[in-house]
C-alpha cells in the first residue's frame, strides 16, 4: 500500500526529517559549488533547498505533498528559492530541460522500486543538455526486508538506470551522515547528462 505522504506531513509523522540539510550534501558543497537553476524533487520541508540557495543557486523545491510544501514555505528563505506541489514522475512542461542541476536525496529511496525507470526518465527530462545530477544514494538500509520505504539501490541498479544517459564525474562515500545512517550506507554520485 502506497504511503500517504501528505497525511504524514499534516500529522508531523515525518521521522526522516532530521531538521537540517543532508550531511552528505553539505559535505559535497564544501568541495564543489552548485550554481544556476537547481531542482530538488521530493524536497520535503526544504532543508536541502535552503542549503543550496544559501550557496547562491536559484533552487526550486518540488514535493507531491502539499503539507510538505507548506512547511517548507514557513521557513525563512535562505536565498533564491521557491516551492511547489507537483508529481516529479509526471513533470509539467515548465520543468523540462529547465535545470542546470538536479539534487537527489531520499526521493528515489522513497519511491516503490517499480517507479525507478519513471524517476530516471524525469531526471533526464528536467535537466538541460550537459546538466548535472547529484544523488545521495541510499546503498544500505539496516534490516531491509523488501518492505520500504526506504528502498536501497545498489551501484549496479543505479548504473542500469543512469549510465546510458549520464557520465559519472565523481563518486564517494560521505564521511558526514545522519546519526541513524552509518558511514558507508550512502554514496554521493555526481553525474553529467550526455
Amino acid at each position: 500500500m502506497a504511503r500517504d505522504w501528505n497525511q504524514a506531513y499534516e500529522q508531523d509523522n515525518i521521522p526522516w526529517d532530521k531538521g537540517y540539510a543532508s550531511p552528505p550534501l553539505v559535505e559535497f558543497l564544501q568541495r564543489q559549488s552548485v550554481t544556476g537553476r537547481v531542482l530538488v524533487p521530493g524536497c520535503g520541508t526544504g532543508h536541502d533547498v535552503r542549503a543550496l540557495a544559501k550557496q547562491g543557486a536559484e533552487v526550486f523545491g518540488l514535493d507531491i505533498a502539499p503539507g510538505a510544501v507548506r512547511k517548507a514555505q514557513s521557513h525563512e528563505a535562505a536565498g533564491s528559492e521557491r516551492y511547489a506541489t507537483g508529481d516529479f514522475l509526471n513533470l509539467e512542461t515548465r520543468h523540462c530541460a529547465a535545470y542546470d542541476w538536479l539534487v537527489e536525496h531520499t526521493c528515489l529511496c522513497a519511491l516503490d522500486v517499480s517507479q525507478r525507470v519513471a524517476y530516471a526518465r524525469s531526471v533526464q527530462q528536467a535537466l538541460k543538455p550537459g546538466g548535472h545530477y547529484l544523488a545521495v544514494f541510499y546503498r544500505e538500509v539496516s534490516d531491509y526486508d523488501g518492505d520500504g520505504p526506504p528502498h536501497p539501490i545498489s551501484r549496479e541498479e543505479s548504473n542500469a538506470l543512469f549510465a546510458d544517459a549520464f557520465e559519472l564525474v565523481e563518486s564517494f562515500v560521505p564521511q558526514q551522515s545522519y546519526a541513524s545512517r552509518p558511514v558507508g550506507a550512502e554514496e554521493v554520485c555526481w553525474m553529467r547528462k550526455k
